[in-house]
């Protein structure tokens, strides 16, 4: 796995003058935000497209599942559950990612996940035994604080997810840390108090299990 500061010369891209200076400060090791990793026509473009398929509403939140099911009571994915190739319409940010090195191969499951003001995910860590070493994920909609757990520690990070940025998490950040995202109907935004309006994750990995 390179992060983006390993990332050679030849591809190098203006993508990478969005990386946040503040990483190494205000992440876990091994977690690096990408801001505007898509357009904001792009954004359209995305939320568009998966307003247009079906949604699973047996969460709290309403989510699609791409390429393979993943099973949140049982906590694993099945080898039954692979759906078939992800997406023409989702590849673009896949071939980007493969492209960057972020993961060292394709992403091949994405997951959507809806957010309304006042819904959230608890603290997590993604499968171990299902996923590979790099998770990440793009965030379309409203701003939102998500909020990092040091399971040794305790300590607490939080961080402000803009949209059209993508969180990448390895390392330490992908095993010893939790992630969550606080469940209310607003985040301080540069001091000030704003409300929450509806957004959108994808989150792309790489399937290990089935």
């Amino acid at each position: 796995m390179a992060f983006p500061e390993a990332i050679s010369a030849d591809k190098a891209t203006p993508l990478m003058s969005h990386i946040q200076d503040k990483r190494l400060a205000d992440l876990p090791a091994g977690a690096v935000l990408i801001s505007e990793f898509v357009s904001s026509a792009r954004e359209v473009e995305l939320l568009e497209w998966v307003d247009r398929q079906h949604w699973r509403d047996d969460l709290r939140r309403r989510v699609q599942h791409y390429g393979w099911v993943y099973d949140y009571r049982a906590r694993h994915v099945a080898a039954d559950a692979y759906l078939g190739p992800l997406p023409l319409s989702l590849r673009a940010e896949c071939d980007l990612i493969r492209a960057l090195d972020l993961f060292g191969e394709q992403p091949s499951q994405i997951i959507v996940n809806e957010y309304e003001p006042g819904q959230g995910i608890a603290p997590h860590t993604d499968c171990v035994p299902c996923f590979g070493p790099v998770v990440a994920s793009l965030s379309l909609g409203s701003p939102c604080e998500i909020v990092f757990g040091n399971k040794t520690s305790g300590a607490k990070v939080g961080c402000l997810l803009e949209p059209r940025s993508l969180l990448v998490l390895g390392g330490p950040a992908r095993f010893e840390w939790t992630h969550a995202i606080p469940a209310r109907k607003s985040d301080v935004v540069e001091g000030v108090r704003t409300a929450r309006k509806r957004r959108v994750s994808l989150t792309y990995r790489t399937v290990l299990a089935g």
